[in-house]
């Protein structure tokens, strides 16, 4: 009975956390030639973040890592580096401490906007 209500209530706070509205970085307009790849990738990463990612993130709901949080962020990259949280941000995962559904719960979003909306977060750290 206890693990049904575990997931009975992750399940309904990640449904809390969504948005109708949530939107791709592939949807947004182009910027300026003036902005680098860089720049590009984390004002993507920031605009995927905002839409679609900050619910749970911001608050750190299911044991979410909260943007800047060099501890949290310090351990994922040391257990599997970039290429593990981005490909377990893309397909969902569950932890010792939380879980992610698959693209944050929103199917809609591309790979890219995921690796993005990761290297966002993590560039938050530095």
């Amino acid at each position: 009975m206890k693990p049904f209500l575990f997931f009975l209530i992750a399940g309904l706070t990640f449904l809390g956390a969504c948005n109708p509205e949530k939107v791709s970085a592939s949807k947004q307009t182009a910027p300026s030639k003036e902005v680098t790849s860089g720049q590009l990738k984390l004002a993507d990463g920031k605009t995927v973040y905002e839409a679609n990612c900050a619910g749970c993130h911001d608050s750190g709901v299911a044991g979410a890592p909260k943007p800047g949080d060099k501890t949290a962020w310090s351990e994922r990259i040391a257990h599997g580096g970039m290429d593990m949280i981005v490909k377990k941000s893309i397909e969902g995962f569950e932890g010792k401490t939380g879980a992610m559904p698959p693209k944050g719960g929103n199917e809609s979003l591309s790979n890219t906007d995921i690796t993005h909306a990761v290297t966002y977060m993590v560039s938050a750290v530095k």
